[in-house]
Formats: structure tokens, sequence, C-alpha cells
């Protein structure tokens, strides 16, 4: 190479170096942080799904007036967004391991938008249903996108604080949902207009979605070498260790249904979302018809519970990166705290059916919800489990198991309520919903991936 050459290479990394990454004292580039902000990115995001998700459990209390509708009917139509929802899940995780995550996401949030909007002109229970039935296909994409992404995205030591930066938003939407749609129905007037607000905002979501996220850290041109070096360095070694545990990469499902881990993560989820479900679709009514609160009064309360969820899973998945960098195995980090936190969750779940005083009520909720998002550290699990390769495809299959939870609890909450006249059964099947979810998290195995 010319002097002259050498000399506009090293003035083009050098502009390159100022652009997108600090040099520090010692010479080295520093790296870049872009993994964080897009994890931010999908915080949001999420945030924004369980706003949509759950806006139908805030205004229920006024649907359900309007519609005319009877406990079963409720329950019924709180599940219908699970059915479409928990079957699109493997054949979404499928198309995202083969099409990317970034194209799904963006398609999901553009979809599930107008279909938010669209039932804000509901007439009644038929055309509700099929509306809830929309939002379920549509938003199928976005957690196992999120799933594919961490792996894609996160060094093996940051994939805890990923997992629940991604999960946290379900916690956190669901509690400003609490908040926003009350206020947004005050201000207009109308739970249809909130609704039809609430979408348009999450196709402006999708817009943002596509603009920042990519399926490669490289092709990203805010990361910086030192950024990338540092993700394929990790992608390296866990491609070494996997070839000598013998997997082999290939991508698939079927082989891994043999394996006590893949069915451990699915149960464990399951009965996760048992749990987390059951408060998002029936906790507001519950609230209003079991403690006699009003409609604020359930926005407010809706925000404390789900908010310390949020704060829950933050501080969860940092406990279990801090405590993993340390040196401890993968075993005992995530068994000592999903354990411990299962055993806390069944704790406040039979307490709450025991109390009579509200607030005493919806305190033990909150810390239901502040141990129960520990949990959230499972999205760090397809990847542990399948790696980059069928990380897409576990995660469908994880969250496929997880939402079988979503379709039936709302279902046979409402044939208790509806035949007992009470919370109680309701509040113990959550209760075991949690026993199985502390048997699963025992049963996974952290350390290794499987040989597929």
């Amino acid at each position: 190479m010319s002097l002259q050459n050498t000399e506009t290479a090293n003035e083009t990394s050098n502009e390159a170096t100022q652009t997108i990454g600090k040099t520090g004292k010692d010479g080295v580039q520093r790296r870049t942080n872009v993994r964080w902000k897009l994890f931010i990115l999908l915080l949001i995001l999420v945030s924004v799904n369980y706003i949509d998700r759950g806006s139908i459990s805030v205004a229920l209390p006024i649907i359900q007036k309007e519609f005319n509708l009877a406990p079963e009917l409720v329950g019924l139509l709180l599940s219908a967004f699970f059915w479409t929802y928990a079957l699109m899940q493997i054949p979404v995780g499928w198309l995202i391991d083969r099409f990317g995550p970034r194209k799904m996401i963006t398609a999901s949030c553009i979809g599930w938008g107008a279909a938010t909007a669209a039932s804000g002109f509901a007439g009644g229970f038929l055309t509700m249903f099929i509306a809830r039935l929309g939002i379920g296909v549509t938003e199928a994409g976005v957690m196992p996108s999120g799933g594919k992404l961490n792996a894609i995205w996160m060094h093996r030591k940051e994939r805890g604080r990923g997992a629940t930066i991604l999960d946290a938003g379900a916690p956190l939407g669901a509690g400003l949902g609490g908040i926003l749609i009350t206020w947004l129905i005050a201000s207009t007037g109308s739970w249809r207009s909130s609704f039809i607000i609430a979408g348009f905002a999450t196709v402006l979501m999708g817009v943002a979605v596509w603009w920042y996220v990519r399926d490669n850290p490289r092709s990203h041109k805010a990361v910086n070498d030192a950024e990338a070096d540092y993700i394929e360095a990790s992608h390296a070694e866990e491609d070494a260790e996997a070839q000598k545990e013998g997997a082999k990469g290939k991508r698939a499902l079927l082989p891994y249904l043999k394996f006590r881990s893949f069915w451990a993560m699915c149960f464990g989820w399951l009965g996760f979302n048992g749990v987390f479900y059951g408060l998002l679709t029936w906790g507001p009514l519950y609230l209003a018809q079991a403690k006699g609160f009003n409609l604020n009064t359930i926005g407010w309360s809706t925000f404390v519970i789900f908010g310390a969820g949020f704060v829950g899973e933050i501080l969860g998945g940092t406990i279990a990166d801090k405590w993993r960098a340390t040196g401890a195995s993968a075993n005992l980090v995530m068994r000592t705290l999903l354990g411990f936190s299962s055993v806390v969750v069944v704790g406040g779940l039979v307490g709450v059916t025991v109390v009579s005083d509200p607030i005493t009520a919806v305190v033990l909720l909150s810390v239901v919800l502040f141990f129960l998002r520990w949990v959230g550290l499972f999205w760090s699990i397809p990847a542990l489990l399948g790696g980059r390769t069928n990380a897409g495809v576990l995660g469908g299959a994880m969250n496929f198991s997880g939402n079988i939870a979503g379709f039936v609890t709302p279902i046979v909450v409402g044939l208790i309520v509806g035949a007992t006249g009470s919370y109680t059964w309701a509040l113990l099947l959550f209760v075991g919903s949690a026993a199985i979810m502390a048997v699963s998290v025992l049963a996974l195995d952290y350390n290794k991936r499987l040989p597929v």
C-alpha cells in the first residue's frame, strides 16, 4: 500500500472513531452502547404492547355493563386474545429464525395497532371477540423477536438484564395502562376513543422499530467495531462450547422435545403466566367487585401492583448478572433466585385469599408481582438452550406454553366467579399455577446448551 493510501485510510479510520466511538487515553476504542439503547426501545414497545393488551381489563366494568355480559362471557372475551396469540407462537418463532426479528416485530406493531383501533368500533360481544382474536394474531411476534434479539445483540454476561429489560415492559405497560386508559376514558368520555388512540400510538412504534432495530450489530450505523467485536467474541465462545457438547445448530424444534430442560422451560412459563395473566385480566374486576374500588382507584391500584412488578423484574435481572459475574454457576444463581421468588409468590397469594382489608390486598398483590416478575429471566433461556439459530422457535414454543394459561385461566376464573359469586377459589387457582412454576424453575438445567 502506498504512503498516500495509508494516510487516507488512517484519516477515514479516525473520522469513523470520532463519529461512533471514543478512544481512551490508552488508545483503545471504547465500546458504544447501542445494544442497551435497542433494549430500552424494546422495553417501551412491550410496555405499549401490554397497555393495548390490558386496556380491555381496565375498561371492563364499563364494557360489561354496556354489552350486558355475564361473568362466563366476560371470561370468554378476556381469553379471546390468548387463543390466537398462543396458536401463532411456534409459526411466528419459525418465521423469526427464517426472516429475522426486525421484519416480524415491525409487522406485528402495525398489525396490532390497527386491530386495537378496530376494537374501539365493536358493537357487541361478537365483534369485540373477533377484534381481540385479531390483536392476538398480530401481537404474536413481539416477545419471540425480543428473545431472538437478546441472543443476537447481548453478550452472554448481559442476557439476564437483557431478558428482564425486555420482559419488564409487561408489568410496566400493565401498570401505566391502568392510569393511561382510565385517563383517556375520562378525557374523551369514551372507552372506544381510548382504544383508537392507543392503536394509533402502536403503529407509530412500528415505524420507530423499523428505523432503529437491526438483525445484526455490524449492520447498525451507530455500532462501532469495539461493541461489535465484544458481542461476536461472546458468540464465538458459545459456539465453541456448543460444539464440545455436541450441539449441531440445526434449525428445528422437534429434537428438543426429548429434553427435560425444554419441558421445564415450557411449564415454568405456563405457571408464571397462569398467575400473571390471571391478575392482568381479572385483577381490575376483582378490585371493583370484591373490594369496592371505583374506576379511578382501580387505575392507581393497578399502577402500584404492576409497577412493583416492573421494579422487581429489573432488580432480578441485575442481581442475576452481577452474581454470575462473580463466577457463580448459572444453576446456583437461577435456581436460588427463582426458587425463592416462587415461594414468596405462593405465600403472597395465599395471604390475599384470607385478608379482607382492600389496602392490605393491594400491598400483598404488589409483593406477589415484585417477585413473580423475576421469572422474566426466562427470556434468556431460549438462547441458552438453542443458541442464536433456534432462539426464535424456542421462544415461540415457550410463549405458546405460557399462553395456554392465557386463554384457559380467564375462562376458568369466569366459571368459578359465576358459580360461587366469590374470587377465593380463583385466587387458589393462581396458587396452583405458582406451584407449577416453582417445580419447573428448579428442574431446569441452566448450565448448558442442549445438543441439537
